[in-house]
């Protein structure tokens, strides 16, 4: 009997190069942030380089509408490709004159992670049994945080010894490896989707799905509401760790690495969750992790702060397994591109916005006051989703399947298929 996706060797190659791929970009955009900091000594220019990573989500549904309508395994591979190219732009940084450039290339990179995130999660619905996929998110997720054991100190040291520009170059290295991987593996493609209709209805298709099928449609506005005061956090970090710690901001890369050692343990666990709570619970416990963290923060003792990004740890695995895979087994190949996009930016342009508030917040407002905002709201919407969760859904149809869509839209539409998870 096979382990789940790990027991399938085209996954456990795609796991291994893009978790080598991850080990660059964590180590590369977490040394933005810090290189930021460095330049102008400024908070909110820290957060800015975030802010930047986030603002391409809100065209996610472009992103998502192109991975439907083009074969994935190259769409994947020529993205890296081109990521890797833009990341050596950071070549050209030297003071502060140049800060454009490290929110230019995080931006792009935002950019890419829209496409890549909608052409694997079609991907792997393609390659997978609709049981392995839990086990596959749960892996990825855990070892795209696990990596940030060891990628945040070695990106911290590589910048703190000859710079920023050396750790844009570890990080081109790397999507190499993402490459290889894609290349080495052969999965049998579902079409690209046709058109349907008017552009404009062929892109808000994943929407409509999203609002169709009650689990999702809960997880991703309950999401959404979490996410328009987590992004706050993305700043406040380095209040904590500067005013609260009294640490360099290279201490940012010892935190993160705490918060990547817990990932690893919440993947091992996050899919007897799924099965235990289901999608929804799950997403709330997810999230009352974060409000747990958010309260951390606020001390200025080491151990809380510690446990904190503990919690955090936790909580990232947790939630992105719960949406994943729920979004996953409830949507049809044909929309799994879009649908992906669609709760990116469900989630995403509210977090981009918190982001743009807390790096113009923290010079004015205590930042123990705003991890209170963040804890109260975070807290709600855990606790909501897990006393009213809503059922698992049975039935992966899409949209226009669906009777709900009917009321919705005021018209009926003929049906000539329908597709299971």
């Amino acid at each position: 009997m096979r382990a789940g996706a790990l027991g399938d060797p085209r996954f456990r190659r795609l796991l291994a190069g893009q978790g080598l791929s991850s080990f660059g970009d964590s180590a590369l955009y977490l040394t933005l942030g810090i290189w930021a900091k460095s330049l102008t000594g400024s908070n909110a220019a820290a957060g800015g380089v975030f802010l930047a990573i986030t603002v391409p989500f809100a065209f996610a549904p472009l992103a998502g509408h192109l991975a439907d309508r083009v074969r994935r395994k190259p769409l994947l591979i020529a993205t890296n490709a081109v990521t890797a190219v833009i990341v050596l732009a950071l070549l050209a940084v030297r003071s502060r004159e140049q800060l454009w450039i490290i929110y230019l290339v995080a931006f792009c990179y935002g950019a890419s992670w829209s496409i890549l995130s909608a052409a694997g999660a079609g991907l792997r619905k393609d390659m997978l049994s609709g049981s392995d996929l839990a086990s596959a998110n749960a892996a990825l997720s855990s070892m795209s945080q696990g990596v940030r054991v060891l990628s945040p100190l070695v990106g911290a040291g590589i910048f703190t010894a000859v710079g920023g520009a050396w750790v844009a170059v570890l990080d081109t290295a790397t999507f190499g490896a993402a490459i290889a991987a894609l290349i080495s593996i052969r999965v049998p493609e579902s079409p690209p989707g046709e058109a349907r209709g008017s552009f404009w209805r062929d892109l808000s298709a994943g929407y409509r799905h999203i609002r169709a099928v009650p689990l999702l449609a809960q997880l991703v506005l309950v999401g959404a509401v979490a996410f328009s005061v987590i992004g706050l956090n993305e700043t406040i970090i380095f209040a904590v760790i500067g005013q609260g710690l009294h640490r360099p901001p290279t201490f940012f890369g010892v935190l993160t690495s705490t918060q990547g050692a817990a990932s690893i343990v919440a993947g091992l666990t996050a899919v007897l969750l799924l099965r235990l709570a289901g999608a929804a619970r799950a997403g709330g416990i997810a999230l009352a992790c974060f409000a747990v963290s958010s309260l951390c923060y606020r001390t200025s003792s080491m151990a809380l702060v510690v446990a904190g990004t503990v919690a955090d740890g936790f909580g990232v695995v947790w939630l992105a397994t719960s949406l994943n895979t729920a979004a996953q087994r409830c949507t049809p190949p044909r929309l799994q591109g879009r649908v992906d996009a669609a709760v990116d930016m469900f989630l995403l342009t509210p977090q981009t916005a918190s982001i743009a508030a807390g790096a113009a917040l923290i010079s004015v407002v205590s930042y123990r006051v705003m991890l209170l905002v963040v804890a109260f709201v975070i807290g709600a919407c855990a606790l909501f989703l897990i006393i009213r969760s809503a059922a698992e859904a049975q039935d992966p149809q899409p949209p226009e399947a669906h009777p709900r869509f009917h009321a919705a839209i005021g018209r009926n539409t003929l049906v000539k298929t329908r597709e299971t998870c």
